[in-house]
């Protein structure tokens, strides 16, 4: 795949007024994940150093929130888009306005476009559109034309000053100290010595400098070459960067009596994040991602309450709930389809073949909470579904 081969298909998901997850992976296995609504990207995340790159727009756009009060819930780390979920929480709760969060995703995606750009000379990238994630997003005016655009811009600029093999998440690091000293002055060597350490990559020196990225690696251009400063890979920030907060305390319920939950879906990842929130609630689960092995299974545990992915491999999850509607098991068993999809005829279908309710994914605390209230009889305050929070 070339440069032009990858523009094609961020165009054709705008054409196409997507809804839906453009997936990204190398050979090495780095993957970028892109987010559309109604064609337009709304979110990426992925890449070498998501949370870097997370802690240097968030100090550099919202400087005013104090990071270290900012807490992730345990289950939340396991979703992909977890970057965004702590963008979003902050906006809802007051802490950044409209405009902050504009900034913040323009930023976000620019800088995993330009990653892309580069990334796509070196290596081969192979492509995936799903529907498995539809991000609520707000809506930001910046259209996914002018995002291509402004990366065609900066790689072009980029390659002209001769830094095509030069990645901005290297990290510059001093390899002559005293060969530096001898070139610059003092005060000059000892700024310089702060930050050209082997922690900060170029993206990130470029945000504590308020400099584009070009403009900081030009500067530092004559002293790579003259073999005075190295440029390293550096790894991401560690986890704890993010507080991971578990959940809160629950009444155990009788193992054997309290209620099973299962969920039949080919991703791992959306069965993990319902099994971890559903089993911190004294519920027992069962996650199946092989579809023809979900009706034998299901007839084995006869779950209380079941999730059924719409779109899945061989049979789709009207099918198997067609399928589990003729078993005298399941004749009155909850059943609720897990979808991207928001259409109204897409509801209607899941009516006409048997299912109970509908659910979106990203699947929100509040959805989940109403749905296991509402099938398993209990009360609220039995069901504590952890949330993304940000505290004061």
């Amino acid at each position: 795949m070339n440069l032009d081969t990858l523009l094609q298909e961020f165009k054709k998901c705008s054409l196409l007024q997507y809804n839906g997850q453009l997936s990204i992976q190398d050979v090495q296995g780095n993957k970028w994940a892109f987010y559309y609504q109604l064609g337009q990207i709304v979110w990426a995340t992925g890449g070498v150093h998501p949370r870097r790159r997370w802690l240097r727009n968030m100090t550099l756009i919202c400087p005013e929130i104090d990071i270290d009060k900012i807490e992730l819930r345990d289950e939340n780390i396991l979703i992909e888009y977890w970057d965004y979920l702590l963008l979003e929480n902050s906006y809802h709760t007051g802490q950044i306005n409209q405009q902050q969060f504009n900034d913040f995703v323009i930023n976000t995606i620019g800088e995993i476009l330009f990653d892309l750009a580069q990334q796509v000379n070196i290596a081969d990238l192979s492509c995936e559109i799903n529907q498995d994630t539809i991000l609520k997003a707000l809506m930001i005016s910046t259209s996914t034309n002018m995002f291509i655009k402004e990366m065609q811009d900066s790689w072009y600029d980029w390659s002209q000053a001769g830094l095509r093999r030069i990645s901005p998440n290297l990290s510059p690091v001093i390899r002559k100290p005293e060969k530096l000293r001898q070139q610059v002055s003092k005060s000059f060597y000892k700024n310089f010595e702060r930050l050209i350490n082997g922690q900060y990559t170029l993206w990130d020196l470029s945000a504590k400098m308020k400099q584009s990225v070009l403009a900081v690696t030009n500067s530092l251009r004559p002293f790579i070459d003259k073999g005075s400063v190295e440029l390293i890979e550096i790894p991401d920030l560690p986890s704890s960067i993010i507080k991971i907060k578990k959940s809160g305390n629950y009444q155990q319920l009788n193992h054997k009596n309290s209620p099973l939950i299962a969920c039949v879906d080919d991703c791992l990842q959306v069965c993990k994040i319902l099994e971890s929130i559903i089993t911190s609630n004294g519920m027992r689960f069962i996650g199946i991602q092989d579809p023809l092995q979900a009706l034998p299974m299901l007839i084995q545990n006869r779950p209380d309450l079941i999730f059924l992915d719409l779109i899945m491999p061989v049979i789709s999850g009207y099918q198997m709930c067609e399928q589990l509607r003729r078993c005298s098991y399941f004749a009155h068993t909850p059943i609720i389809i897990l979808t991207g999809s928001e259409g109204v005829f897409d509801r209607f279908r899941a009516k006409v073949f048997g299912a109970n309710g509908f659910i979106n994914k990203p699947i929100y605390n509040d959805d989940l909470t109403q749905i296991l209230h509402q099938y398993l009889q209990t009360k609220p305050s039995d069901i504590n579904i952890p949330e993304l929070v940000l505290y004061d």
